[in-house]
């Protein structure tokens, strides 16, 4: 397996990923919609999506974006955002290497913390970051806008 930044070639495989019932209802963007997206992030200092591939074919995708920061003595921090790994390839190891990858890149900018969201129904989600030593910390609010 190889974790690679994601290309414009793979968006349709992304976009398929993000299409199981588990993730995102099977609700997705266009292709359209997800080549003008890429182009846009790319634009951004440090914001990319990263795939991770085998034979071929991409079965595991994560976004991270690195916050430059005037707190912390200016110290940036990375947020990892929709890791989703192929149904078929889960429990096999693909997600766990998808966030050791991000720590990775989190560590080589001089992050001093790593966050994500989940949403409350992921149960499963949850338990798989609590074995990835993640640590639930304070509380999380959001608005519909």
């Amino acid at each position: 397996m190889m974790i690679r930044e994601a290309l414009e070639a793979d968006l349709p495989s992304i976009l398929s990923l993000y299409g199981q019932s588990d993730f995102d209802n099977g609700v997705v963007a266009d292709l359209g919609e997800a080549q003008e997206f890429l182009a846009i992030i790319g634009r951004y200092p440090d914001y990319r999506i990263y795939v991770a591939e085998m034979e071929g074919r991409v079965i595991g995708v994560y976004s991270l974006l690195i916050m430059d920061k005037l707190a912390h003595k200016r110290t940036p921090s990375a947020i990892l955002e929709d890791i989703i790994v192929a149904t078929s390839r889960q429990r096999q190891g693909v997600g766990k290497a998808l966030v050791a990858h991000a720590m990775d890149m989190a560590r080589s900018k001089g992050c001093y913390k790593l966050v994500l969201s989940s949403n409350a129904r992921r149960t499963d989600a949850h338990r798989f970051y609590d074995q990835l030593d993640f640590q639930r910390h304070g509380v999380s609010f959001h608005v519909a806008l």
